[in-house]
């Protein structure tokens, strides 16, 4: 499976591998150095804590690695009036009669407790090129599917609440 990500996600992946690799790798060997130093390591909790925070980084820094090897680029090629990457789409959802806001971004920055969207959502697949006033159908399963109609669309670009999630 490729992860769909803009160049502005590979950046900030890189640097965050970056900064672990500088950083954080160099704090958490000198924590495991001084938890070997302080003797007997079978029963030496502040040892295997020590370990387990480096192999967690080194793990993480393995991930971003792999997820920007495998990364297929998007570019948002959409026109300021079509619903695109890091736009924020207001819509009306007819089923519950209300609307709601969403940012549409690629996997890794989706967060819908922030109201943030994934492109590769059903919600956001749907809605990708789409203008105010359409009426979209979302299917989420062959079995169900609901209308929404698009109110409003805004160039929001990327903030900084717009975090890499963890995995």
């Amino acid at each position: 499976m490729h992860n769909e990500l803009t160049r502005k996600d590979i950046e900030d992946m890189q640097a965050e591998i970056d900064h672990r690799r500088i950083v954080v790798r160099k704090e958490l060997l000198e924590d495991v150095k001084e938890a070997r130093a302080q003797g007997d390591l079978s029963e030496n909790f502040e040892y295997y804590a020590a370990k387990k925070a480096k192999n967690q980084n080194e793990s993480r820094i393995r991930f971003l690695e792999r997820m920007i090897k495998t990364a297929k680029v998007v570019d948002d090629d959409s026109a300021d009036d079509q619903v695109g990457m890091n736009k924020s789409v207001t819509v009306y959802i007819e089923e519950d009669d209300c609307e709601e806001t969403y940012k549409i971004v690629t996997t890794i920055r989706a967060d819908s407790l922030k109201g943030t969207i994934s492109v590769e959502s059903p919600l956001g697949k749907a809605l990708m090129g789409h203008k105010v006033g359409d009426k979209v159908t979302i299917e989420i399963s062959k079995d169900y599917s609901y209308d929404v109609i698009i109110k409003k669309i805004e160039n929001s670009g990327l903030s900084d609440d717009d975090t890499l999630r963890d995995f």
